[in-house]
């Protein structure tokens, strides 16, 4: 069963390309066909448009998080603190701003290329839903404003219960440069354009081992690509493809609910624009509605994975169908009897700073890597095609003298503490933001142990 996006959008385009039979080359091989790997064959074709690309992808394009996260198209605005202490000043404020332009740039590629990908920049929404979340905006906000580069407002409270559509909000800011889009539709498009400009796919062709020779060699279950520059592009199936990247990542999930269309009682909430709401716990709840009238809700920090393995739940229907359920229908009790149509799950790639990494594998000049969006990667994974393909094109440019270029930013500790760990945590979270949910003050161990969670970058709230 697909999730619901990809199914949705394989009822408009169900193409699907031979898998790889026999030998090929390719001055680039792409492994990969999601958001990252689409976006850096588009990119290096641009660039220069003789290139020979080869693109192979286990399944169909999108299949992997790419064809199943919520939507949401958000900059690094809100990361502001972790790139400034990661990268210094300068590169943070770059970084911010080439965030916001990404989104901007798949908005026009999309009406360029005739990509109906249902983007609405209609912006973001961050709000508090405890006494306790109400401010913590406020020293990032500051931040951005001293530099020059803020583009959040504060909103009232009647304003953020207008915009939000729920009263459940007590407090938030607003920036319009955001956007969301239906994920599938969107990397179904890039795929056909990556065809257009003659990239070659291969689909249902999983990658079995990567030569680290010279030049390298990708092989897989019934071919082999010789490429001159591999670049790797699989997200949270690294850690399983590459042992080294195993405490580099952690794999959690994102599980959300959909609801049968109901455009009358949107409208009825005012909540009829493509806006995304976003509450201030370190594991968020975010919801958005879709053009044809649904309320689509999200939770991540549900199911840790041990060791960076892909369970099998995460191409089920989500196990917290129960309590995303209850949270929709506490935000918005006028759908209280509207069937939810879909419920479904995928593997996150948590880094340990919440910040994508990139680089060579084991320094090899001609293997180049990406992963790490901490489950924002709708809108990053624009920025980490540019910089997979100037790492591809042996570039120097600021992207690949950015920091970002330079591999993992940390690790986490080895299994089993790492998984003993995460649980822990989150069951401390959970029982905290509890407890601010009704007005008490949290146990003094679960307010620490959350606190472990912002020092080891799983969230910058706002």
């Amino acid at each position: 069963m697909r999730p619901f996006w990809l199914d949705q959008a394989l009822q408009k385009d169900a193409g699907s390309a031979p898998p790889l039979e026999g030998e090929t080359t390719a001055d680039i091989c792409i492994v990969g066909g999601g958001f990252t790997g689409l976006w850096t064959a588009i990119h290096l074709k641009r660039a220069q448009p003789h290139l020979a690309i080869v693109l192979v992808e286990a399944d169909i394009c999108g299949a992997g998080a790419s064809g199943r996260n919520g939507g949401c198209v958000l900059s690094w605005s809100t990361k502001f603190f972790t790139l400034q202490r990661l990268f210094g000043e300068e590169e943070a404020i770059r970084l911010v701003k080439a965030s916001e332009d990404a989104i901007a740039a798949i908005d026009t590629f999309c009406r360029e290329q005739h990509i109906d990908a249902e983007f609405r920049r209609d912006g973001t929404l961050y709000t508090a839903t405890s006494r306790a979340q109400v401010g913590s905006a406020d020293a990032v906000i500051a931040a951005l404003q001293a530099r020059g580069i803020c583009s959040f407002d504060h909103l009232t409270a009647a304003e953020v219960v207008s915009r939000a559509g729920s009263s459940k909000h007590l407090a938030g800011v607003y920036s319009p440069n955001a956007a969301t889009v239906q994920p599938a539709l969107l990397v179904r498009g890039l795929r056909r354009i990556a065809l257009e400009m003659g990239v070659r796919l291969y689909e249902n062709t999983p990658m079995r081992r990567l030569v680290q020779s010279s030049p390298p060699t990708v092989e897989t279950s019934r071919g082999v690509v010789r490429a001159g520059k591999v670049v790797v592009a699989i997200n949270a199936w690294m850690a399983r493809q590459f042992p080294e990247f195993e405490r580099t990542i952690a794999i959690v999930s994102s599980d959300m609910v959909i609801t049968e269309p109901r455009p009358d009682l949107l409208a009825a909430i005012g909540l009829t624009n493509g806006v995304s709401v976003l509450d201030s716990r370190t594991f968020v709840h975010y919801y958005r509605t879709t053009c044809d009238g649904r309320i689509m809700l999200g939770k991540g920090g549900n199911t840790f994975s041990f060791g960076g393995r892909i369970l099998p739940v995460f191409d089920a229907p989500s196990p917290y169908l129960s309590m995303l359920t209850d949270r929709l229908r506490q935000f918005f009790p006028s759908f209280a009897g509207v069937p939810i149509a879909a419920s479904w799950n995928g593997p996150s790639d948590r880094s340990v700073t919440g910040i994508p990494f990139f680089g060579r594998l084991n320094g090899h000049p001609d293997i180049v890597y990406g992963l790490g969006y901490s489950g924002s990667g709708v809108g990053q994974s624009y920025l980490g095609g540019q910089i997979l393909a100037s790492l591809a094109l042996d570039r120097d440019d600021a992207w690949t003298r950015s920091p970002l270029a330079k591999g993992p930013l940390g690790y986490f500790p080895p299994e089993p503490v790492r998984y003993i760990g995460s649980i822990v945590v989150r069951d401390a979270i959970r029982r905290k933001e509890r407890a601010e949910d009704l007005g008490r003050k949290p146990w003094f161990f679960d307010a620490m142990l959350s606190k472990l969670a912002d020092a080891a970058g799983k969230s910058d709230k706002m």
